[in-house]
């Protein structure tokens, strides 16, 4: 990433971070930002509630964190959307979010009409083929 596009990124990072707070009285534990010049990936790490977690354990209440988080991204995302156009100088063709329960991240994708394929990797290191 040249330097002009990392001050960019850092900045997003530090907006989305800001407005997570404002929005669900928290901050994520980090931000991680990957911009190119279609897309715009801001993770939120370490982002979920003891309850959301606890809930996250069976299946049907991941679908309902799930769905809370997707909602609350769709009723909230404005003000995100602002600043990224903002400091970046570009609009926000289309957006959408997803979390992973099992880590507690949550991922948001913002585009220019470009498709994005987002995928969470673990903190293991694949095993090594024979």
């Amino acid at each position: 990433m040249d330097r002009p596009n990392f001050i960019i990124a850092q900045r997003i990072a530090q907006a989305a971070s800001t407005l997570e707070q404002q929005r669900t009285g928290r901050l994520p534990g980090s931000v991680t930002v990957v911009l190119s010049d279609d897309f715009l990936v801001v993770t939120l790490h370490e982002n979920m509630t003891l309850a959301e977690k606890a809930l996250s354990r069976t299946q049907a209440g991941a679908a309902q964190v799930q769905h809370f988080h997707k909602e609350l991204f769709s009723n909230s995302s404005d003000p995100l959307r602002l600043e990224i156009n903002r400091i970046s100088g570009r609009l926000v063709r289309e957006a959408a979010t997803e979390i992973e329960p099992k880590s507690g991240s949550v991922v948001h994708a913002f585009t220019t009409g470009t498709m994005v394929q987002v995928f969470l990797l673990t903190d293991d290191a694949p095993s090594k083929e024979a």
